[in-house]
């Protein structure tokens, strides 16, 4: 077979015919004058279709009974103009406000779109917004008989306000016929942060499906309102109600989720403010879920967390009926106690188990009432004086351990000495001396046991109570967040340390290092295998600077004025108290005295005899 060849004239011929359909393109090209003018004439066609789907909704709005089948057209009809770069016709909305709430309420969806606090403000001082500009979604996504799926959200409501008894009155109702409608009810009472919402339905049995669940939606992103946006998310949290008042919360730190039954309430705090969603008949079942929206990163974004519950809601016989609350209010517990049959106080943090409860019942009214009399930062000192004297007891049994340790000491080194090579029986021996004595090395920890309720208690306090917001003295700016003497340079920061430097955590911690110098420093004898105490003592204060500088300046305060004041109670105690000498002579007489053991005491001598036996009997093997 004759192979074929491109020969020269084919490859010319192509290059010309490419060339010829090139020249042909550009030829034909439409000019730019061209250009622009079909795009104004595809832009006026844009803008005659918005303005038809506009003016079919304004017509849909204005009839006075809605049809779900036009609600939704409406709801894709603005999803047209959105996409055409106009915004949808105004479906009105209603104000609700009193003395200390204000509420936009909007026609279409029914829902809550702003919620702001008329008498507190931000560290920049903008009002507090709990809801602005879209940052919560309300709706009920429901089936109707024909298989479809519709969320309130995409309905518009008919507005109704009244006056009952001093209260506004707000109906707003979805028709698809004059008696046949869905409701939503907001009732908001004069100076009141809980606002009474209730959900119910009439004649719409043969629209929604009631064999398919009806499902309230609920979600928030928590608005920023503190300098430092990782502190305000540290107490920033959704807490729940449920199953005989048992109180549960998602995580504070990560991204949680759970699936709950019996739900009273739901929190979504916002550190010192909360949206609290209540009913009167609790959900039967709920998924709750949190997620951070802080990163170490992003510092500066304007969202905390972002929460969501879905709960799915009971129809009996057809009918949809649902009594709620809203409140939309600060996280005080004066404020939230009023609502005591709805338990909304158990939503602060008050502290786990006996330390909440002191919290709660002793320092949270304790401290009110002394800032009734004097300004926040002197009813702190006060209080830290108060505490520490009603502390003074223990703090005396503490001391009286140590300087009996003291007397002790030359004994103890003897002991030492004499069982160097020998620890095992040198730990017997110092435990004979200790029985004798009437001295036990631990009763020292004891006072230092029972203190501990008392610290955790004041930890939660400070940074928590709602008194303390914004509330100023010296230096501080804010005694429920932290002091700041010098902000390092943007983008700088010491890691566990922070990006600024707080002056009540260093004075705190010179305190509680000379406290660790008076009280460990000369007392505690080093035992063999034992990790070194005096390290660790040591060690502490410079734990408690890092760790305190990015916590509320009012708790660096309190243990700042607390050492100080112990510092003095102990001096006083060596000087004035206690006698060394008598001391001295109260143990040689007990030494003295016969020794009854107890069962432990018996026990634990035992073991160590045992021991000391066996290696006895290992040496002559």
């Amino acid at each position: 077979m004759e192979e074929k060849k491109l020969d020269v004239n084919s490859i010319i011929g192509f290059v010309l015919i490419f060339g010829i359909l090139i020249f042909m393109f550009y030829q034909n090209r439409p000019t730019p004058e061209e250009l622009e003018a079909e795009k104004a004439k595809q832009e006026q066609v844009r803008a005659e279709e918005a303005q038809e789907a506009a003016a079919k909704v304004e017509t849909v709005a204005q009839q006075p009974s809605l049809d779900t089948t036009d609600s939704l057209a409406v709801a894709q009809y603005k999803g047209q103009i959105g996409a055409f770069g106009f915004t949808a016709p105004n479906t009105g909305e209603t104000i609700l406000e009193n003395e200390v709430l204000y509420l936009r309420i909007s026609h279409q969806g029914g829902e809550i779109i702003e919620a702001r606090m008329k008498n507190f403000v931000t560290y920049d001082s903008v009002p507090v917004y709990l809801i602005k500009e879209g940052n919560q979604d309300f709706g009920l996504d429901f089936s109707t008989t024909d298989n479809r799926v519709l969320n309130t959200q995409d309905l518009f409501f008919e507005p109704s306000l009244s006056s009952s008894n001093g209260n506004q009155v707000l109906s707003l109702k979805a028709k698809t016929a004059n008696n046949q409608f869905l409701e939503y009810r907001y009732e908001m009472k004069p100076n009141e942060y809980l606002v009474d919402f209730s959900i119910r339905s009439q004649g719409l049995e043969q629209v929604i499906n009631d064999q398919k669940p009806i499902v309230l939606n609920w979600r928030l992103k928590g608005i920023r309102h503190s300098k430092s946006i990782e502190y305000e998310n540290r107490y920033t949290r959704l807490t729940y109600n449920h199953e005989d008042d048992k109180i549960s919360k998602l995580s504070e730190g990560s991204d949680d989720e759970e699936t709950e039954s019996d739900i009273n309430w739901i929190s979504y705090r916002q550190h010192f403010f909360s949206s609290i969603l209540a009913a009167n008949e609790p959900f039967e079942t709920g998924q709750l879920a949190s997620r951070n929206l802080v990163e170490e990163e992003s510092r500066t974004f304007g969202f905390t967390k972002e929460y969501l519950s879905e709960l799915p809601l009971e129809i009996t016989g057809g009918v949809l009926n649902k009594d709620m609350q809203w409140y939309f209010g600060p996280t005080d517990v004066d404020v939230l106690s009023k609502y005591e049959d709805l338990g909304l106080a158990d939503s602060i943090p008050f502290g786990w188990g006996i330390f909440g409860w002191i919290n709660r019942y002793i320092f949270t009214p304790f401290y009110s009432f002394l800032s009734g009399f004097f300004p926040y930062g002197i009813a702190i000192v006060i209080m830290t004086i108060l505490v520490r004297l009603a502390m003074s007891p223990v703090t005396y049994k503490s001391y009286l351990s140590q300087a009996k340790m003291k007397v002790l000491k030359p004994e103890i080194s003897e002991l030492g000495e004499k069982y160097k090579d020998n620890a095992m029986k040198k730990q017997q021996e110092t435990m004979k001396l200790y029985g004798k004595a009437g001295v036990s090395p631990m009763s020292g920890c004891v006072p230092a046991l029972l203190q501990m309720p008392i610290f955790y208690a004041l930890f939660m306090f400070f940074p928590t109570s709602f008194a303390l917001r914004q509330k100023s003295f010296l230096w501080a700016d804010d005694l429920s967040s932290f002091d700041t003497i010098y902000q390092f340079p943007e983008g700088f920061s010491i890691p566990f340390y922070g990006d600024h430097v707080s002056l009540f955590p260093i004075l705190a911690s010179i305190a509680i290092f000379f406290y660790m110098m008076m009280t460990t420093g000369q007392n505690m004898p080093q035992q063999p295998g034992m990790p070194n105490m005096k390290f660790i003592m040591y060690l502490m204060p410079f734990m408690m600077l890092f760790f305190f500088n990015n916590y509320a300046s009012g708790l660096s305060l309190y243990y700042f004025v607390s050492n100080l004041i112990t510092i003095g109670i102990m001096l006083v105690i060596k000087n004035v108290i206690l006698d060394n000498d008598k001391i001295h002579a109260q143990i040689q007489e007990n030494k003295l005295k016969p020794k009854k053991e107890n069962k432990f005491q018996r026990k634990m001598r035992e073991m160590m005899e045992q021991a000391e036996e066996q290696k006895k009997v290992g040496k002559r093997k």
